[in-house]
C-alpha cells in the first residue's frame, strides 16, 4: 500500500455519527500518556522535523470529578501540553479505568485528531490499545482509550537493564509486525519511542497512540513507513544497549558518545546478540547507521518483521534452580545424645549437654502425693463425661420435641408462583440489526420447550461480541410480563456455559425500555454463568420488564470464534 503523509486515514467529518464506543477485553494501563516538552525537543531531534505549531490554544478548565458525557469521570491529569490534556478517568457505565485526551472543538488539531481516534478504532487489532470512544461534544473533542494497569512502559523497564536476547527477540518481532499490519490499513503512528510500547504481565508488547498521538502534536512525514521502521529500530537498540541511539538524552537513556557516529550495538556492549545487533542497524541505516554486512537495509516494516523471521529463533533464558542446603542430621541422629567421653578426654560432639532427670519419689509422701494425684484426675473425668452425657440427652429431647410439633405450627415461606411472560424481544440498543442468528428466535426463549433457543451470532476476534463499537452495551434478551409484576426469581436456561451475564429490571414506571439506561433496578451482579443463571431476591421488585443482559460470550472452538444464547427464561413472584 502506498505511503501517505499523515498519521491517520483521512475520512470525511463524522461529527454527527454517534459516539463510536467499543469495549476491551482484560484490561491494562500503565500510566497514560504523559510526555512533556523535553520528549517532543527529543523528536525533533530525531527525525529533524517540528510539530506543527498551536497558536494561543489553551486546554479546557477540567478539575478532577469531571464528568464527560455522563459517564467518564476524570480522576487524574497526566499530561498537559500544546494545549490538550490527557487524563485517567473512570468509565463509571463499565465499572473500569481508561485514558481520555481532551482538547477544544476549535483546537487546531480537533478535526484531524478525531479522524486519526476514529481509525484507529476501526483497525481492531490487539496489539493496539484500543481507542473506545471518539466524540465532540459540548465545544470538546475527546478521544477515550483502554487504561492498562498490569503493563510496564518500556521506559520504566530500560531503567532497570537492557533486555536478555529472548525479550529484545519478542520485541522487536511484535512491533514490527503490529506495525506492518496498521500499515497495510493505511495507518502509521510516527511517536514510536520507549513511552508508547508497553509490556505485559504476560510478556506480550502493546503499542498505544496509533495515529493519534502524531494527530495531537502535529506531525506528519512524507515517508511514514521508514519513519516508522526506524522508530523500531532505534527501540532495538535502546533494547540491546540501554543507550538511546543519538547522540541526545532521551527518554532516561544515555546518548551515544558525540562525534563518533552511530556505532552497532554489538561495538557499545559486550554479549550482546550478533543478529540483533545487526537488524537493528538494517533498519536505522536510514537514519545514518551503516549495516555491519552487506545486507539491504530496511525501509518498511513488513520488510523488517520478514528480517526477524530470518533470524535463528532465540530461545528464553532456562530457569535455573538453586539446590536444596544438604541434609544435616541432629546429634541425637548421629548418635551423640548420652555418649560417654571420648578417649582423649575431649567432650562429644553434641550441642548442649543434656541435664539427668530428677530422681523418682520413692518416700512414702511421694506415694501419697501420687495417688491423690490420680485420684483427682480420674473424678474430674468422670464429673465431665456425666455432663457432657446431660448435655446430649437435653438436646436430643429438645429436637425430639421440635420434630414433633404439628406442621401448622412451623412458619413456612410460600413458594414462589410462575408469572406467564407475555413475549421477549431482543437487547440491542446500538443498532436495529440482531446479534441472533434469526431476528425471531427471541421467542424461543420463552416457549417452554429448553429444545429451542435464541442463539447469537458468530462473532470473531473478541469476546464482547466481536469488540465491535454497536455492541459495546451487550446483547441478551428482554421479557415483558404483559404488566407490573411483583418479581422475585429469574431463571435462566444458557444455551453455552461460560457466558457473562446479569440480570436487571426496569422501573415499574418504564415503558417499551430499549436502553442500558432504563433498566435501573439490579437484580443479580455481573459474573461468569454456568449451563444456568438463578436469581432470588428478598424482598419481590415490582417491574414489568426483566432483562437478562450479556456482555462476554464463550469460545466455539468448532467454529474459532464467540458465540453464546439463552435457551429458556422462567419468571416468578
Amino acid at each position: 500500500m502506498a505511503e501517505r503523509s499523515t498519521a491517520a486515514v483521512d475520512v470525511a467529518d463524522t461529527s454527527g455519527d454517534e459516539p463510536l464506543t467499543a469495549q476491551a477485553g482484560q484490561a491494562t494501563d500503565d500510566g497514560a500518556e504523559a510526555e512533556s516538552v523535553t520528549g517532543t525537543d527529543q523528536e525533533t531531534a530525531r527525525t529533524g522535523e517540528e510539530p506543527a505549531a498551536v497558536a494561543d490554544t489553551k486546554p479546557p478548565e477540567l478539575h478532577s470529578g469531571h464528568k464527560l458525557a455522563r459517564r467518564y469521570r476524570l480522576e487524574e491529569c497526566v499530561t498537559r501540553l500544546d494545549g490538550f490534556s490527557s487524563w485517567r478517568a473512570v468509565d463509571e457505565k463499565l465499572r473500569r479505568a481508561v485514558g481520555v485526551h481532551i482538547l477544544p472543538a476549535d483546537h487546531p488539531r480537533a478535526r484531524p485528531v478525531l479522524s486519526a481516534a476514529r481509525s484507529a478504532a476501526l483497525l481492531g487489532d490487539p496489539r493496539f490499545v484500543q481507542v473506545l470512544d471518539a466524540v465532540e461534544e459540548n465545544d470538546l473533542v475527546y478521544v477515550v482509550h483502554e487504561w492498562l494497569p498490569d503493563a510496564t512502559e518500556l521506559t520504566a523497564v530500560l531503567a532497570s537493564g537492557p533486555l536478555e536476547p529472548h525479550d529484545a527477540y519478542q520485541l522487536v518481532s511484535q512491533v514490527s509486525q503490529a506495525m506492518a499490519a496498521a500499515h497495510r490499513e493505511g495507518l502509521a503512528h510516527l511517536r514510536l519511542n520507549p513511552s508508547s510500547v508497553l509490556r505485559t504481565e504476560s510478556g506480550q508488547y502493546r503499542i498505544r497512540g496509533l495515529a493519534v498521538m502524531a494527530a495531537l502534536r502535529g506531525i506528519s512525514s512524507e515517508h511514514p513507513q521508514r519513519t516508522d521502521t526506524e522508530a523500531i529500530g532505534a527501540l532495538l537498540y535502546a533494547a540491546l544497549t540501554q543507550r538511546w541511539p543519538y547522540e541526545s538524552d532521551a527518554y532516561g537513556l544515555s546518548g551515544l558518545p558525540k562525534d563518533v557516529g552511530m556505532i552497532p550495538p554489538d561495538q557499545v556492549r559486550a554479549g550482546v546478540h550478533r543478529g540483533l545487533s545487526e537488524l537493528a542497524m538494517r533498519a536505522l541505516v536510514n537514519d545514518g547507521a551503516t549495516a555491519s554486512r552487506q545486507e539491504p537495509a530496511c525501509t518498511t516494516p513488513e520488510e523488517l518483521a520478514k528480517a526477524v523471521t530470518a533470524i535463528p529463533r532465540i530461545r528464553p533464558p532456562e530457569t535455573s534452580f538453586t539446590a536444596p542446603p544438604p541434609y544435616q542430621r541432629t546429634a541425637f541422629q548421629q548418635g551423640s545424645y548420652g555418649q560417654p567421653p571420648s578417649r582423649n578426654g575431649g567432650a562429644p560432639a553434641r550441642a548442649a549437654a543434656v541435664p539427668a532427670p530428677p530422681p523418682p519419689l520413692q518416700s512414702r509422701t511421694g506415694r501419697a502425693l501420687k495417688w491423690c494425684v490420680s485420684g483427682l484426675l480420674i473424678a474430674a473425668l468422670g464429673l465431665g463425661s456425666w455432663q457432657l452425657a446431660d448435655t446430649l440427652i437435653k438436646g436430643e429431647g429438645q429436637e425430639t420435641q421440635e420434630n414433633t410439633q404439628p406442621e401448622s405450627a412451623k412458619q413456612k415461606k410460600p413458594a414462589p408462583k410462575p408469572i406467564k411472560i407475555d413475549n421477549a424481544t431482543e437487547f440491542s440498543p446500538r443498532t436495529s440489526k440482531p446479534v441472533g442468528k434469526d431476528s425471531a428466535s427471541a421467542s424461543n426463549a420463552v416457549d417452554g420447550d429448553p429444545g429451542t433457543a435464541w442463539v447469537t451470532g458468530l462473532f470473531k476476534g473478541w469476546a464482547n461480541f466481536g469488540n465491535l463499537p454497536y455492541r459495546a452495551d451487550g446483547s441478551g434478551l428482554v421479557v415483558d410480563l404483559g404488566s407490573v409484576q411483583d418479581v422475585s426469581e429469574v431463571q435462566a436456561s444458557m444455551y453455552r456455559a461460560g457466558q457473562t451475564a446479569e440480570v436487571l429490571a426496569a422501573a415499574p414506571e418504564a415503558s417499551d425500555p430499549t436502553t442500558l439506561d432504563a433498566f435501573t433496578q439490579r437484580l443479580s451482579k455481573l459474573e461468569k454463568a454456568g449451563s444456568s443463571l438463578s436469581v432470588k431476591v428478598d424482598k419481590p421488585v415490582k417491574t414489568r420488564y426483566v432483562l437478562v443482559h450479556i456482555t462476554e460470550l464463550p469460545s466455539d472452538e468448532a467454529e474459532d470464534g464467540y458465540r453464546g444464547g439463552i435457551s429458556e427464561i422462567k419468571v416468578s413472584g
